[in-house]
């Protein structure tokens, strides 16, 4: 092995090592010294996440190879450029101005940036725009407005024009925090470098620790013959290599579907698969050894001998009435959902004067974090403890369970930072393999997958398959609406049930269409898996029944704005599920957005550059917030110093639990007169917090907020005098009063009927319109979406910060699933960059979302959940515009030029 000492001035300290110059990377270096601020996302120099500065220059250290890096350069990192109490202009930025949501990608965008200022201390936004672009940084979360609003405002800093006071939040005068902008607790954490993701905790493990790499054969179905690791076993630093045979449990997955028509008991998934593969991904046995590059490299030993068997990589296929059973026993088809409102809505269709219809699909779409997968795990005196960045910990541990052998009070599971989910997260199966190793060998374990790895071993949105039509009478008025709609899940039934239905619920939202027949259904195939993704099932109903509203609009000659303003619902109407709509803004929210929507038009109007055409489109979009039945826990404990410890699992994977806990527990604790910094979070460990429940389906505000305010309640009650002041902590005790209460919520509302689709579903409702305005090449049908404006309903906002981080971020996804992602094709789409990534110049800076506050009563403080309803219609407003400006309407997404 060619190993050299070397000597680099990093951080303004002369700082020898040693390392391998034709292998190590600069990223490896850094790392190695315990500079973790610095990340490695996507390993190829695609995302950015690894930037620092060399020799004043920003570089991509995860493809800088030491072999050209020159002796004694200068390096600095994220480390060098500020402390906590000294912060630099940029991290306090970054703090302020909600540019951080998971993290990950703030240090790299933070040297990046600072390296720009120092060749251009003035830049405008675009040239702050061209910056990141060029240098390839990518950021998942925030859609890059916030982040260039803080380069802007770090500029003027450290031109003298403003001071750090000027950048840095204040509250109001009355002290309360909900409502507005306050910060992010664990921003700072981001900003400095300090936060310990996943990769980061695996080196920082105990000196016996073993690092795993996972056996995928990468074929899509086949039957295991024999798997032969004997020369595998033999390589360096290699301990073992565990298949199937080494789980002590059934080996079994649970995946609960919820209540629909099922065909499937959600048993379907292997944690290590022992007789067939289903899908290019799959995982058959797992090599532990005492280095990364040694696990992997005698991973890539392991042989494995198959029969390859047909593969069916779609719906269609794997619908065909010639197809085989993809899980033997269990038809293809497994999960289905009628949706049934009013009268006959066919024959209402087939005798209207107005109607439309059309065939649309979309995308299996990578949900493209920028920290690919990682998980670690060690034994317990009788069970284990697993740390990952699982969106449902007490889910996980209901789900893996019986697969590992383990009852579920033995297994522990603990939250690292995430560097962003989005919802794939929510899946246990990484977790369970780590978990499996632990308990076999009996030490601390490391799975750390590579980018494409992560691609294909995680979940993906499932694609949609629908046949539609949408009819209205002579006055514009709808009357009726028919579909069918198939999903792909892929090989395995995670959340199946719960996608079916919430797919079911879409068509006609927030419309009234007092006659509707739809039905969805649900296939295996063996494709990668779905799992929940932010908006999970409504953009694909949305993807047929918003072009159907414009197709409409257009063959009856009206503007779609008036067909949309005459038909949304009005009190008293019935949503698509027979039940009343929980809130009816949607005639004032259009009001709203009347103006924006003819100054577009004007625009287009006036629009004439050379080669393109301008389109605006609108998109109805929302979604239901949370699931019913449905439960959350939380604990309040008052402390000896009189602050306040919030216990939940309120799962902070960048979207803000952990701001919500903090504006909810002090809102709900008002009476006390606290401080910010007397709320202490202790969060996302079963050890420790109680059963707060998934951070998924825009339930977290929601639930942990009704509980918090329930525990805020017990303690502020129990602490009251008679004569209206409060006990101290020691007064509590002296009298026997506990200290500490549980907070809980039980939604009251009913589930959707299985035969009917009729119910509620869900504690709440939210409402979005879209207003998007596109250019088109004409030459070669490259899209550019210019502006995005948003008029949103979530009731009263309780973190500006978070949520519009939130509408941004997921505009920006939308963006990528009308457009540029896919994860079809398995081979060009492993990298970030292969499955469409939108980089910061692909979003548009001119996004405007205007709050429409009315008062929800169903909610904590007057609010509801967000985060599905700002990724629900996006992609459609796009596709519209497009149809506007050319005419050519988009039926199967992406919308490639």
């Amino acid at each position: 092995m060619d190993v050299q000492k070397r000597i680099l001035i990093i951080n303004g300290v002369e700082r020898a090592f040693v390392c391998n110059p034709e292998k190590d990377s600069l990223a490896d270096v850094v790392r190695r010294l315990g500079l973790t601020g610095t990340k490695v996302g996507c390993g190829a120099g695609q995302c950015g996440s690894c930037s620092l500065l060399l020799d004043g220059k920003v570089v991509r250290a995860c493809i800088k190879k030491m072999k050209s890096v020159p002796e004694y350069a200068s390096v600095e990192t994220i480390e060098g450029i500020g402390t906590a109490e000294n912060l630099h202009p940029l991290q306090q930025a970054f703090i302020t101005y909600g540019s951080v949501q998971c993290g990950f990608c703030s240090p790299g965008f933070i040297m990046s940036a600072k390296a720009l200022l120092s060749e251009n201390p003035n830049p405008s936004r675009q040239d702050v725009r061209d910056w990141f672009t060029k240098n390839m940084n990518i950021c998942r979360c925030t859609g890059y407005k916030p982040i260039v609003d803080a380069v802007m405002a770090a500029a003027a800093v450290m031109r003298g024009e403003k001071t750090m006071d000027d950048i840095t939040f204040k509250a109001p005068g009355d002290g309360r925090i909900y409502g507005t902008d306050y910060p992010k607790p664990l921003a700072l954490t981001r900003v400095l470098g300090t936060a310990d993701y996943g990769d980061d905790v695996a080196l920082k493990m105990p000196h016996d620790a073993l690092h795993l790499a996972l056996v995928m054969p990468y074929v899509h179905h086949a039957e295991i013959k024999k798997i032969d690791f004997a020369e595998a076993e033999k390589m360096p630093g290699v301990v073992k290599v565990l298949t199937a045979a080494d789980v002590k449990g059934s080996n079994r997955m649970l995946a609960p579907q919820g209540i629909v028509r099922k065909y499937a008991d959600g048993k379907e998934r292997p944690v290590l698969c022992d007789k067939k593969l289903f899908r290019y991904g799959d995982v058959v046995a797992v090599v532990a050894a005492r280095t990364r590059e040694e696990a992997r490299a005698a991973a890539a030993a392991v042989k494995v001998d198959y029969k390859e068997l047909p593969a069916y990589l779609n719906y269609v296929d794997a619908t065909a009435p010639d197809a085989a059973e993809i899980h033997p026993g269990t038809p293809n088809c497994f999960v289905e959902q009628p949706l049934l409102k009013g009268e006959n809505a066919g024959e209402i269709i087939d005798r209207a004067k107005y109607a439309v219809e059309g065939s649309f699909s979309s995308t299996r779409e990578p949900h493209l974090p920028i920290e690919p997968d990682a998980v670690q795990a060690y034994p317990t005196e009788d069970g284990v403890t697993v740390l990952c960045k699982s969106q449902f910990l007490y889910g996980d541990i209901a789900f893996m369970a019986d697969a590992i052998g383990l009852p579920k009070d033995k297994i522990r599971i603990a939250m690292n930072h995430a560097g962003g989910s989005f919802g794939y997260s929510m899946c246990a199966a990484s977790y369970a393999i780590a978990a499996v190793c632990a308990m076999d060998l009996r030490v601390p374990v490391s799975l750390v997958m590579s980018y494409p790895e992560h691609q294909h071993f995680t979940g993906k949105r499932s694609p949609s398959y629908t046949n539609a039509r949408l009819a209205c009478d002579e006055k514009g008025k709808f009357i009726a609406m028919d579909y069918h709609t198939g999903i792909d899940h892929g090989a395995y039934s995670d959340f199946a049930g719960a996608l079916t239905s919430k797919v079911c619920r879409f068509f006609g939202y927030p419309y009234q269409v007092p006659n509707i027949r739809g039905l969805v259904q649900t296939a295996f195939s063996n494709h990668n898996h779905g799992i929940t993704y932010r908006a999970f099932g409504s953009p694909q109903a949305y993807t047929a029944s918003e072009q159907l509203v414009d197709m409409l609009a257009e063959k009856i000659g009206m503007d779609p704005f008036e067909l949309r303003y005459i038909n949304v619902a009005q009190e008293g109407d019935l949503c698509t599920n027979s039940v009343p709509y929980r809130w009816y803004p949607m005639k004032s929210m259009m009001d709203t957005m009347r103006p924006h929507y003819e100054a577009a038009l004007e625009r287009a109007k006036k629009f004439g550059e050379p080669g393109k055409k301008r389109g605006v489109g609108l998109a109805w979009g929302g979604y239901h917030v949370g699931k019913s039945p449905d439960h959350s826990e939380i604990d309040i404990e008052l402390n000896p110093d009189g602050s306040v410890t919030h216990y939940n699992t309120w799962q902070e994977v960048g979207q803000g639990g952990d701001i919500g806990a903090m504006v909810h527990a002090h809102e709900a604790l008002r009476p006390l007169g606290l401080k910010p910094e007397q709320i202490h979070l202790v969060q996302n460990d079963t050890a420790t917090c109680p059963d707060t429940g998934s951070s998924s389906g825009s339930r977290s505000h929601h639930v942990a907020g009704m509980a918090t305010i329930d525990g805020a309640n017990q303690l502020i009650a129990a602490m009251k005098k008679p004569d209206g002041t409060f006990r101290t902590y020691e007064e509590m005790k002296a009298e026997g009063i506990p200290t500490k209460y549980r907070g809980v919520y039980d939604s009251k509302w009913a589930d959707l009927d299985p035969d009917t689709g009729h119910g509620w579903g869900a504690m709440g409702q939210n409402y979005c319109l879209y207003l998007a305005e596109v250019d088109v090449e004409v030459a070669t049908g490259k899209v550019k979406v210019d502006r995005m404006t948003l008029v949103s309903d979530i009731g009263k906002v309780g973190s500006y910060q978070s949520v519009l981080g939130q509408a941004w971020g997921g505009f920006s996804h939308s963006l990528g699933f009308a457009l540029t992602e896919d994860y079809d094709d398995v081979v060009k789409h492993a990298t970030m960059a292969g499955a469409g990534v939108p980089k910061c110049n692909d979003v548009p800076d001119d996004m405007d979302v205007i709050f429409h506050e009315s008062e929800h009563p169903d909610g904590p403080h007057g609010s509801t959940g967000c985060s599905e309803s700002y990724q629900s219609s996006g992609h459609v407003a796009i596709l519209n515009a497009i149809a506007n400006a050319t005419g050519a309407r988009i039926y199967t997404l992406p919308a490639k030029p």
